[in-house]
């Protein structure tokens, strides 16, 4: 079990991410307010330990919201997780695939992009299957278990 560290919304492709407490979310769209919504990566999650991990390999300092994910999540790994569904406090989230890193991150800083490509560690991407309320702190599981 986890618990939802951050959200952030992006209010425009390539625009800024704003982190907020909590976020209402629609069942096939994603987060509401953010440019995603209704595209196959409704709502995209990295971990904060993966996101700890690689600022020490990279001797990066970054804010995670620089990986532009919309949640932050941790005690939970996201590691070929597609096909699994993720609970965040009542709303699931159905995982589609690994998030791949772009040269963003090689522009953030150097290196990055490089120590994010494998085993998942920029994040995961899945689908809203609920309407519903999230907020920072919820617990995080996967559906079926305790």
């Amino acid at each position: 079990m986890g618990i939802l560290e951050a959200i952030w919304i992006k209010r425009a492709h390539r625009g800024p991410m704003d982190p907020v407490r909590a976020s209402r979310v629609a069942a096939g769209k994603g987060l509401v307010g953010s440019a995603d919504q209704g595209r196959r990566r409704q709502v995209t999650l990295i971990e904060r330990e993966v996101w700890a991990s690689l600022m020490e390999r990279t001797g990066g300092a970054l804010d995670p919201a620089t990986r532009r994910a919309n949640l932050m999540v941790s005690g939970l790994p996201l590691k070929e997780a597609r096909g699994r569904v993720l609970m965040i406090g009542a709303c699931r989230v159905r995982i589609l695939g690994e998030s791949k890193p772009c040269e963003r991150m090689e522009e953030a800083w150097p290196g990055l992009e490089a120590a994010m490509s494998p085993d998942w560690r920029g994040g995961a991407f899945g689908e809203i299957l609920d309407d519903g309320v999230i907020t920072v702190g919820d617990l995080v599981r996967w559906e079926g278990e305790p």
